[in-house]
């Protein structure tokens, strides 16, 4: 592939995805209607993850019923951000994904490289859930939305409150909406290649 490709996105889709997106802690007062919510799930879920496992489990918290439920979840540092974001997505992967896999990679057998194996179940589940949160946040930024991405909640309450008839290990969770500039600090630093990485 050369600089050229026609594949490569131009510098505007690339600021929108990675150099100008932000994570927020405020928002607009915009709603996120459920088509767009939808149109987000389609994009995300076609994002690869291990023998198309797609452990990742979603709940969009919209309602002001349902923000009252997972206030409650949640550090007290992260309780004015998410109660006044449109939606905040719960994000946790399913520890029986391999019940699935004859729909989702039914030319083999996979269910039998997962069943009875816990460690390589845990660790499947959790590699590939944590890529689909990615996936998701960058289908947001696709999609015109801005995140804010949190992990200071209790995981333990937030799976009794919204996955409590599913064997799941919530993962993370992640605000969106329209984000307000005013909410957000300056750019924190980053590494530079050579720092982190190595060519061999």
């Amino acid at each position: 592939m050369t600089m050229t490709d026609s594949r490569i996105l131009d510098d505007r889709a690339l600021d929108i995805l990675f150099r100008e997106a932000r994570s927020y802690n405020g928002w607009k007062d915009e709603p996120v209607s459920d088509v767009l919510l939808h149109a987000l799930f389609d994009l995300l879920k076609m994002g690869p993850t291990s023998a198309n496992s797609s452990p990742a489990r979603f709940v969009f918290v919209k309602t002001p019923e349902a923000k009252e439920r997972l206030k409650p979840c949640l550090d007290a540092g992260n309780v004015k951000k998410t109660m006044t974001a449109p939606v905040t997505v719960l994000i946790a992967h399913d520890r029986k994904f391999y019940d699935h896999l004859p729909r989702l990679f039914p030319h083999t057998d996979a269910r039998s490289w997962f069943a009875g194996n816990d460690a390589k179940i845990e660790s499947t589940a959790r590699r590939n859930g944590t890529l689909q949160g990615a996936y998701l946040m960058m289908a947001a930024r696709a999609l015109g939305l801005d995140c804010g991405p949190m992990s200071g909640f209790n995981a333990d309450k937030v799976k009794a409150e919204f996955f409590a008839d599913q064997d799941v290990e919530v993962n993370f969770i992640c605000a969106l909406g329209y984000g307000d500039p005013a909410s957000i600090f300056g750019r924190s630093p980053r590494f530079d290649f050579d720092d982190v990485c190595k060519i061999v």
